[in-house]
């Protein structure tokens, strides 16, 4: 396996990046799908020869050479290795209550720069948007991650409803869950290791079942977010800036995500 490391090419951090579902590895012949034709020669104006980035989660990052096929597609061959995955570690999982189009679409960008490894909608007795559009979400999502360049993809769970969520996935790890208006202690990111989530309520807050239900579960620490209320978008952002600020550049701080 050839193996070229980005620094040793300042000029590969301008190549564009797309993610891809196929295995990568030298020499193969990969069909890109048509709207990555189109993004490529008729959007970034790219031609046959020209590089390309190309990642899946799995097998690294790979500089592949464009080649049109047809009128309208493209086949990218797979060349050298520019960045190796990582092992992945520890998963932040954002549970949000689905937002407006233009202040989920904010949120979704950010949370994958930020690192989220995991995003649950729950519907929440409050939640505005009842339909979330899975596959729009799961296109936002990949659409941040080539331009943050992270070398993995965020999963995207099904929505569900909140006490099925508090039941099931939400069992699973520790849950800091953000609450306004309560004497609860100041958020802190000390955490030992192993996935963590983030539980951000809707526009309009917690129901006071819903409170019931938090402060109910063994594996729940309700945590204030100070004296301001906070829309959701804003408050699981500041949530997030802080988890990211525990790691260490040695990736052995509270959280470690791929990429």
């Amino acid at each position: 396996m050839t193996f070229s490391p980005d620094h040793e090419d300042e000029s590969s951090h301008t190549l564009p990046r797309l993610f891809v579902d196929d295995a990568l590895a030298p020499g193969e012949n990969l069909a890109l799908a048509q709207e990555h034709a189109h993004y490529l020669f008729n959007v970034l104006r790219r031609g046959a020869g020209d590089r390309v980035h190309l990642f899946n989660g799995r097998d690294g990052e790979w500089i592949a050479i464009l080649e049109p096929q047809g009128k309208r597609g493209a086949v990218a061959r797979v060349e050298t290795m520019s960045r190796p995955q990582p092992p992945r570690g520890a998963a932040v999982h954002l549970i949000f209550a689905p937002l407006r189009k233009d202040r989920m679409d904010f949120l979704i960008e950010k949370a994958v720069e930020l690192g989220v490894g995991a995003f649950h909608p729950v519907l929440t007795e409050r939640t505005e948007n009842r339909h979330p559009n899975a596959a729009r979400l799961r296109r936002q999502i990949i659409e941040a991650a080539e331009q943050c360049e992270r070398l993995d993809v965020p999963i995207l769970h099904e929505a569900a409803t909140f006490p099925d969520f508090l039941g099931t996935r939400g069992a699973g790890f520790p849950l800091l869950a953000c609450i306004e208006r309560g004497d609860y202690p100041a958020l802190s990111t000390e955490h030992k290791e192993g996935d963590i989530g983030v539980l951000i309520g809707p526009e309009g807050g917690w129901t006071e079942r819903e409170r019931d239900l938090i402060l109910c579960r063994p594996n729940v620490r309700p945590v204030s977010l100070g004296p301001r209320i906070l829309r959701a978008e804003t408050a699981a952002l500041y949530v997030l800036a802080r988890l990211n600020g525990s790691v260490t550049e040695s990736g052995s701080g509270a959280f470690a995500h791929s990429g």
